[in-house]
């Protein structure tokens, strides 16, 4: 996979988590409009943050147990409002489309390594699919394989075979199904396919 594929995925990751961020502040302003006491709890909790790092740096570990009791009763309070009006507890939150890696492509794991997210993943590999030319495996597969377009008459002179097209092609498609079936047999030789496009 070219690094541009991967460089270019990412700018749409950014651009996506930036929209839901600034989809967030918009819905933010107009119910802080609607509902004051939501935007003096914000409030309240930012100003909490700052307080509590102040006091963690002047080694005042007391403050940070009050931290989490005052954080835990406002988000209480903030929830009672929601709900009170309707809003689901999630409405003060970004609206990412993957909620495992916020729209970044990346998800820290338990050994704080960062590792690609699934969604980003399943992006990379349909862009392979579709450039492999196999997208419409649904429609052409072996099972949609029609072998009765093929004549079953033997012409040797022009087909250099003492078979008709037709079986031979069976043979092909039967050769092939073995190939599958034994992929993962480091003993199955490759299949090498030539000729013009078209050529039966």
């Amino acid at each position: 996979m070219p690094k541009e594929i991967l460089e270019d995925l990412l700018k749409e990751y950014e651009q996506k988590k930036i929209r839901a961020e600034l989809d967030l502040e918009k819905r933010k302003e107009k119910l802080y409009t609607k509902i004051p006491a939501l935007k003096n709890i914000e409030d309240e909790l930012n100003n909490l943050a700052i307080s509590t790092a102040k006091n963690i740096l002047l080694n005042n570990n007391n403050s940070i147990q009050d931290f989490k009791n005052k954080v835990k009763e406002l988000n209480n309070k903030k929830l009672e409002i929601l709900k009170n009006n309707n809003l689901n507890i999630n409405y003060l939150k970004p609206n990412y489309e993957c909620k495992l890696c916020n729209d970044t492509g990346y998800i820290t794991k338990n050994n704080y390594k960062s590792e690609m997210c699934s969604c980003l993943k399943q992006k990379l590999l349909n862009i392979s699919f579709n450039k492999s030319n196999i997208s419409n495996l649904d429609k052409e597969n072996f099972s949609t394989f029609n072998e009765n377009i093929f004549s079953d008459k033997i012409n040797i002179e022009e087909y250099k075979y003492n078979i008709s097209p037709r079986q031979n092609i069976i043979n092909i498609k039967n050769n092939c199904i073995r190939f599958v079936e034994n992929f993962d047999n480091p003993e199955t030789k490759n299949l090498l396919f030539t000729g013009n496009t078209g050529l039966r």
